[in-house]
């Protein structure tokens, strides 16, 4: 940090123009062997035709009105990234009709801007002048100070006056002097308020804006009690520090997972990776990129490997599902961490299903070697990742294991910090996928982004009274209470606790946290492990969720399974003429009880069909639980909420407890063959032999007779510590935190 600081006022501005992201030597590299690039070549043409469209079309600069997918900001969205694109073009193909065009729309935003009060929406904790927020003039800023590096050499000195007195610099000043709030915070909006300001400062050469960008606002004056529209506090607690290099230092862990979730880290990567850029080419001195020990270059492995098979980010917290390593955001990631991170193969093959590339020096860099054929597989792999700056936050574990005939069967373990503003009441929760897709699903956002006819594209408020409340989640519920009382406050100032993990055993890999501060009244301890064995078809989803209580409660654990219910081994009564809410509040009213059930035996189980295969699941229960299937659409008006299953145990008046359920995939159904296979589980029952504070021990068997064991030390997760337990009239002996053999 001190070097970048003394370095302020010396070699920054040394780089000629281009040199923020696309550079002169980049240019010369690119005009001198394209034809060697053949997918960007491809890019080159697909964007010509775009750009030239727009020239054709005419310049439209509209005064700003709507919210996010209404016309006037779809308009200003598109025009920031034409405005990119048209000034790369110029500098790759030397048409001046590009640079023409660039100069012309800057000309209109520059009368227009002076005339602007805050856009007339008004729904923003920062609302913007072009967008309805500060976040996305930030982006227009981050896009267009590429596009004014590109032609600033072509524009007469006159013009770049202009435009750095009413555009620019008003720009800069206002998305950070004049909204402290959006821009002197550790969150992903100030990310971008931060690379907005300081890439359009390195290209006016202005020091102090660069600084500004680096270091925040010295004085914000800003209320500890502030929020923004997501319920997060604009200030965190103990932190004081703001700008860049406070995002890179408190937004990451030491492994690069970034506290707020991938689907936001994938947003926040583009002006993270922009601005360091920029920087890493003004000034290589500054070795921005090996900062943190180079957390950007962690961060983007992290991020690439928070997918499923299919490259979707897993959905935890504030996510839109579907969002994958395809966006534009992942396709830059890739390209600048290949050209100036070490040019690892594995990334090539990402870009080749990516399927294009920045039309920069990076960017064919990528496509040239990808011609060359040096593409590598890049494999995604078990992992833990820990959360908070130091890592002593929690974190969240990936458990991957491959299944037959190519297919995967992955869960996720999430025992995070709450994330902030876009952090959910979710502790110690967990979600399966396969090869497909999800089989029990995190439910993500509540939101339809840019879909002007769902509420401006904004969050719903059914994200707040639904899908950020702790029943959404597959996770143990008491009293019908969310997680922290559903308090930010709280839940920031509190994390789950690693118990353990092991990501390399032979037959299993497992994964266990502890949470003690959710409930006053009770403790929380889950362990979740992939299990295999060369008798079992595929691997085994085992959860062991326990809670030590004092007290009588409550408890609700969900399963929100993805896909058709088939069969049940319990008798329930359906709902067939009138339903009712699980409960009144606390997402409990959104949730329709569609049939109720009682236990016939000391296991349930239920079998449900999803993307071509079957999945069953075998719980341990009590007689008193009550066995509920519920469906998510009660309270909804607007139809905000999509209409998915879930599966229920209800366990009253309990103290200490123990939930206990394994899941297997098995089968496939081909519709047009018409033929199922293999259709019924091969669990038959789960048994507990031991259960207290210290241990727990249970068993499962098959249809053929074959029974598993597996041993848990709940409060020693010493590896080598041996254990003993007298059960059922003989002794137990294992070793570690957790073990798993057959007799």
């Amino acid at each position: 940090m001190l070097t970048i600081l003394l370095s302020l006022g010396s070699g920054l501005f040394a780089q000629n123009h281009p040199g923020l992201i696309l550079t002169r030597e980049g240019v010369r590299e690119v005009r001198a062997a394209q034809a060697a690039a053949p997918l960007f070549e491809a890019v080159v043409a697909q964007t010509r035709a775009e750009v030239d469209a727009e020239i054709k079309a005419g310049i439209a600069v509209p005064i700003p009105k709507d919210m996010a997918g209404g016309y006037t900001h779809e308009r200003h969205k598109k025009n920031f990234f034409i405005l990119q694109k048209a000034g790369n073009l110029y500098q790759l193909t030397g048409e001046e009709k590009y640079a023409v065009f660039v100069r012309d729309m800057f000309l209109a935003y520059a009368d227009l801007y002076p005339t602007l009060g805050l856009h007339p929406t008004m729904k923003s904790y920062a609302t913007g002048k072009i967008f309805w927020q500060c976040l996305n003039d930030a982006n227009w800023l981050v896009y267009a100070s590429q596009a004014y590096d590109c032609v600033y050499d072509f524009l007469t000195e006159k013009e770049r006056r202009k435009l750095e007195k009413d555009l620019f610099r008003p720009m800069a000043d206002f998305l950070s002097v004049e909204n402290p709030q959006f821009f002197n915070r550790i969150h992903n909006h100030s990310t971008w308020g931060c690379a907005a300001v300081g890439m359009i400062g390195l290209v006016m050469r202005d020091t102090q804006l660069v600084h500004r960008a680096l270091y925040g606002l010295r004085n914000d004056g800003l209320d500890d009690s502030m929020l923004d529209n997501d319920g997060g506090f604009i200030k965190t607690d103990g932190v004081r520090r703001a700008g860049f290099l406070a995002q890179l230092d408190l937004s990451f862990s030491p492994d690069g997972y970034f506290t707020e979730g991938p689907y936001y880290l994938r947003y926040a990567m583009t002006p993270f990776l922009l601005f360091a850029k920029a920087l890493s080419n003004h000034e290589p001195d500054l070795k921005i990129y090996a900062y943190r020990d180079s957390i950007l270059k962690k961060s983007i492995y992290s991020l690439l490997n928070l997918t499923d098979a299919q490259g979707r980010f897993f959905p935890v917290n504030d996510a839109q599902k579907g969002m994958s390593w395809r966006a534009r955001e992942v396709v830059a990631a890739v390209d600048i961490a290949y050209a100036d991170f070490g040019n690892d193969g594995r990334l090539l093959s990402v870009a080749e299903k990516q399927g294009r590339v920045l039309l920069d020096g990076t960017g064919f860099r990528v496509a040239r070697d990808l011609a060359k054929g040096l593409a590598r597989p890049f494999v995604q792999k078990p992992v833990f990742f820990r959360d908070g700056p130091d890592g002593d936050k929690g974190g969240l574990s990936v458990l991957r294991m491959p299944t037959p005939g190519g297919g995967e069967w992955c869960a996720v373990m999430k025992y995070s910090a709450h994330g902030m503003g876009h952090g959910h009441f979710d502790k110690l929760s967990y979600s399966i996928y396969d090869e497909t897709g999800e089989v029990v699903q995190d439910y993500g956002a509540a939101r339809w982004v840019n879909i002007d006819q769902k509420g401006g594209g904004r969050y719903l408020p059914e994200n707040k009274t639904f899908a950020k409340q702790s029943i959404a989640h597959n996770t143990l519920v008491v009293n019908e209470m969310s997680h922290y009382d559903g308090k930010v406050k709280d839940a920031e100032a509190h994390h789950p606790d690693v118990y353990f993990t092991d990501l390399t055993g032979k037959n299993y890999q497992v994964a266990a946290a502890d949470e003690k501060h959710a409930y006053p009244q009770a403790a929380l301890h889950r362990t979740v492990a992939l299990l295999k064995d060369e008798t079992l078809k595929n691997p085994l989803f085992v959860d062991v969720f326990r809670v030590a209580s004092g007290v009588e409660n409550q408890y609700d654990l969900p399963v929100w399974f993805q896909g058709h219910l088939l069969s049940a081994n319990f008798e329930y009564a359906a709902a067939t003429d009138t339903l009712t809410t699980l409960g009144t509040k606390n997402g409990y009213q959104h949730i329709w009880r569609e049939a109720t059930g009682k236990p016939a035996a000391d296991n349930a189980q239920i079998t449900w069909f999803n993307n071509g295969k079957f999945f069953s699941l075998t719980s341990l229960v009590s007689p008193s639980d009550e066995l509920v299937f519920g469906r998510t659409g009660a309270h909804d008006p607007e139809f905000n909420l999509r209409r998915d299953p879930c599966f229920l145990i209800r366990r009253k008046g309990a103290k200490s407890s123990v939930f206990i359920s394994i899941l297997e995939p098995h089968g496939a159904y081909n519709p047009v063959a018409e033929i199922p296979e293999d259709p019924f589980g091969h669990i038959e029952s789960v048994r507990l032999i031991f259960d207290s504070d210290a241990y727990t021990i249970f068993d499962f068997r098959n249809i053929n007779g074959r029974v598993w064991t597996v041993f848990l030390a709940n409060q020693n997760a010493d590896k080598s510590a041996r254990h003993a337990v007298r059960a059922e009239g003989k002794m137990y002996e294992w070793t570690g935190p957790f073990a798993f053999r057959t007799p």
